[in-house]
C-alpha cells in the first residue's frame, strides 16, 4: 500500500492526498460533527480513511468508497480498534460519496465534508474537474453545472449552512456569469 508521500511522489501531477484534500475533509468533518453532535472520534477517523483506496491505488476510482472499506476494515483489525466503533468508521468509508447513502450522522458528517472540502480547495477542484470529469474548458455552463452538482449533492441541512459560503464562492469564480 502506497502511502501519500509515494503517492504523491509517482504520481504525474504529484498530487498530494493530505495537503490538497484529506486534511481538509478532515476538518470540515469535525466542524460537522461539532454542530450536528455526532462521535468526533468516529468521524475524524471516517474522514481520514475515505479515500484510502484512492491513495493506495486499489481498484477504480469509482468503486474507492468500497475498496477503500475493506482496507480501512483491515487496518482498524490489525490495530485493534473495538468492533463496535470499527463498524461504524467503516460505514463513513462506504457511504462518503454522497449524504444520500448515509445511515447515521457520522456517515452524514463525513460524505458531506468530503463536498465541502472541494470548495476549500479550489485549484484541486478545476484539476479533478479537467482530469476525471473531463470537462470542456471553453463551457462556463458545464462548470457552473459541476460547482452546483457537488452543492446539490449536499443533505438539506449541511445546504443550509454552507449556502452562504456556496454563494460567495460561486460569485467569486462566475460572478456575472451567473
Amino acid at each position: 500500500m502506497l502511502i501519500n508521500k509515494e503517492y504523491a511522489d509517482k504520481a504525474p501531477d504529484h498530487y498530494n492526498f493530505w495537503e490538497q484534500h484529506i486534511k481538509f475533509v478532515v476538518k470540515e468533518a469535525l466542524i460537522l460533527a461539532d454542530e450536528y453532535g455526532a462521535d468526533k472520534e468516529i468521524v475524524e477517523l471516517g474522514a481520514l480513511l475515505h479515500d484510502v483506496a484512492l491513495i493506495s491505488e486499489v481498484g477504480t476510482r469509482s468503486e474507492h468508497h468500497v475498496n477503500g472499506k475493506i482496507i480501512s476494515e483491515r487496518l482498524l483489525k490489525e490495530y485493534g480498534y473495538p468492533d463496535d466503533k470499527k463498524e461504524r468508521v467503516l460505514g463513513c468509508v462506504l457511504h462518503h460519496r454522497s449524504s444520500k447513502h448515509a445511515e447515521n450522522l457520522e456517515e452524514l458528517c463525513v460524505a458531506d465534508a468530503d463536498i465541502i472540502a472541494h470548495y476549500d480547495n479550489i485549484p484541486m477542484c478545476f484539476v479533478s474537474a479537467l482530469k476525471f470529469n473531463k470537462l470542456n474548458t471553453g463551457s462556463v455552463a458545464e462548470w457552473i453545472r459541476y460547482f452546483e452538482h457537488d452543492y446539490n449533492d449536499l443533505s438539506e441541512r449541511t445546504k443550509l449552512t454552507f449556502k452562504p459560503r456556496y454563494d460567495v464562492i460561486m460569485d467569486i469564480l462566475f460572478g456575472a456569469l451567473l
